[in-house]
Order: structure tokens, then C-alpha cells, then sequence
């Protein structure tokens, strides 16, 4: 009950003891009488559900209870050779089986779960924590790589064609790509040689990301990566998050409508197809990620006057018809800077920071 009602309460009760009616106490305070009662009432039941059950509770022992040299026995048995590596699921069948009950199974867990011996007993290991890549930002074209492998079914049921694609973060370009029949670290090592070559790369401090797989970390990738000056870059193991620029990318191949339906009849129909799929994401397809610009223009520089005759043609309608827009115009501003891993405050500063779709 608040503190008005209580003192109201009071009020007409010292009124009413001095000889004054209540109904006209009540008048006084502008409350009506029945108002009153349901306020002494509640006054009432509130005093009535005081706890005393602690003053008269007793501290009673189960019946049940195991004593300590039975909990002892329990973690003896359990950590004897034959059993310390076996759940209480195990364990209790078979010494059923050897003519011993000790206890039911789930009071061997509840025994091991208090003794801290629940999880990983044995020679089972603790998880090993693999922390997070470093992150890396790209404030143009040329800094950051992004590469993986995707397959594409081939007509022989079974087989597949690897496409290895190499992509800038920044720009979202393709840079690089081959399609073989085979995952070599050969293969993916004259790719980067090429990619470096087409896009004029001769300094040092190029960084390219990819996941752990085989040809990723192969010892005649990682020596062309030593010569060409390029920074190599993993994911932690099973986590694709770690490579999402790649992950988004393959999406995309394997979801627009040009691709085809059936299997790749031969690797030359693969590489043609990968060909006109390369032409049409980097010079055609208006990326999100990028505020809805090629990739191709993005790399070569031409977004900024793209977004700004975007941003006049938006303020120039919103002048024409302001009764039609209730904010500002759509944002055209280019995003300056794009991070692969970006460190937990990156994360926060919005959506602009981590879109990679």
C-alpha cells in the first residue's frame, strides 16, 4: 500500500477516535467511504501475509541422504581406471553386473556435477579456444584479398569442377579466378602470381584472407605469398564467419538466375560460364554493400561522382515535392573504409562497418 493511502487511513482513524463521523472525515479528504474500507482491507490482508514460516521451519535430514564415506565410495569407483573415462551410464551396469550397487545413476552425476567431475573425464580434453583473427581494414582497392573455393557439379555424377575466385573487400571486384578439376596448392599459388601481375601489385603489404583448407596453406602457396610481399591471413577452423566476403560471394553465383540448371557438361563450359559471370557481377551487378554501385566502378574510383549526382537528383526531387518526404534523402555517401574481422567497437558502430552482402 503507498504511503498516501496509509497516512490517509491513519487521519481518519484519529478523527474518528477524537468522536467525528467518518463519512464526514472522509468528506474532508475527498474519499469515499467505500474507498475507505477497500483501503483498511488491503491494509489487512497485507499484515496477514507476512512469512512466519521461517520462524517455526526445521531443518529436517533426507532419509535418503548419502553419508560422506558413500559419496567417497562413489568418486573412488568412478575415477578407478577401469571407470574414469565412462559416464554414470556406464558405470552403473556394469557393476550391477560384478554384483555391486552403490547408487542410482542420476546420483552418481549428482555426486560427480558437486565434485567438479562431471565434464571431461578422462582423457577427454577441454575445448581448445581458438581467439579471433586479426582484423584488417581496407581504405581502397589492392589491400585486402579475400579467396576461397566453391565447387561446380560436373556431369558425371560425383565429380565437381573447383572454382578458385579471389575478390577485393574494398571494391568487391573479382580480381582473380580459375576453374580445374582438381584442389592443388599449385593451382591456387600461379593464381595470386596472375592476379598480382593484372592489378599492378609490386609493394609489399597486400593481405589475403582465406580459410584453413589445404591448398590455402600448402608450402608452394605460402612460398609465392613470401616472394610477392603478400600478408596471409585464416579463419579459425569451421568458422565460415571469418571469411564472409567470400561465403556472400559464392552465394551470389550459385543464386543468380543465369546459373544453370543442369551440370557443367565439360571444364571449358565452366570456365565460360564463370567468364560471363565475372563480366556481369563486376560491371552490371549493383552491389548493396557498396551503395548500390558496380564493383568495377568502385575499383577504379568512380562511386564518389556516381553517389554525388545520386544525392542532387535526390535533393532536387525532395525540393520538387517535400509534402512526399517525411526525413532526410536516402544517404549516397561512400563508404570510405571496409574491415575483414573488424575488432569488437568496430561491430558497434553500425551496419555500414560489417555489411558484407
Amino acid at each position: 500500500m503507498s504511503a498516501d493511502r496509509q497516512m490517509a487511513i491513519e487521519l481518519i482513524d484519529e478523527a474518528c477516535a477524537a468522536g467525528a463521523r467518518q463519512t464526514r472525515a472522509c468528506a474532508v479528504l475527498e474519499i469515499d467511504v467505500r474507498t475507505l474500507r477497500r483501503w483498511q482491507q488491503q491494509q489487512r490482508d497485507e499484515q496477514c501475509l507476512v512469512d512466519r514460516r521461517r520462524e517455526t521451519a526445521v531443518d529436517r535430514v533426507p532419509a535418503n541422504k548419502l553419508s560422506p564415506e558413500e559419496r567417497a565410495r562413489i568418486l573412488t569407483v568412478c575415477n578407478a581406471p577401469a571407470y574414469q573415462s565412462l559416464p554414470p551410464s556406464q558405470i552403473v551396469p556394469r557393476l550391477a553386473d560384478e554384483g555391486e550397487y552403490l547408487a542410482s545413476e542420476s546420483t552418481f552425476y549428482r555426486v560427480l556435477r558437486e565434485a567438479d567431475q562431471q565434464h571431461r573425464r578422462g582423457r577427454a580434453q577441454v575445448p581448445r579456444q581458438v581467439p579471433k583473427p586479426q582484423g584488417f581494414k581496407a581504405e581502397g582497392p589492392n589491400q585486402v584479398y579475400s579467396w576461397d573455393i566453391t565447387y561446380l557439379a560436373a556431369a558425371i555424377r560425383g565429380t565437381f569442377y573447383r572454382l578458385y575466385l579471389v575478390e577485393d573487400i574494398f571494391s568487391r571486384k573479382i580480381v582473380g579466378w580459375e576453374v580445374h578439376e582438381d584442389e592443388q596448392s599449385a593451382h591456387a599459388s600461379v593464381l595470386i602470381r596472375k592476379t598480382c601481375l593484372a592489378e599492378g601489385i609490386c609493394e609489399d603489404g597486400l593481405v589475403l584472407h582465406s580459410d584453413n583448407g589445404g591448398p590455402m596453406k600448402g608450402a608452394t602457396m605460402l612460398a609465392t605469398l613470401q616472394r610477392l610481399g603478400v600478408v596471409p591471413s585464416f579463419s579459425r577452423p569451421s568458422v565460415s564467419d571469418d571469411n564472409p566476403y567470400s561465403e556472400s560471394l559464392f552465394r551470389t553465383l550459385k543464386y543468380t538466375p543465369a546459373y544453370p540448371g543442369k551440370p557443367f557438361e565439360s571444364l571449358a563450359a565452366a570456365r565460360e560460364w564463370v567468364h560471363r559471370f565475372v563480366q556481369w557481377y563486376n560491371e552490371e551487378h549493383r552491389h548493396s554493400g557498396i551503395r548500390y554501385v558496380t564493383p568495377g566502378q568502385r575499383h577504379r574510383g568512380e562511386d564518389a561522382a556516381i553517389l554525388a549526382d545520386r544525392k542532387r537528383l535526390y535533393e532536387a526531387a525532395k525540393q520538387a515535392h517535400p509534402e512526399r518526404w517525411s526525413g532526410e534523402t536516402r544517404d549516397w555517401t561512400p563508404i570510405n573504409e571496409v574491415w575483414l574481422n573488424p575488432p569488437r567497437n568496430q561491430e558497434s558502430e553500425g551496419p555500414a562497418a560489417t555489411k558484407v552482402a
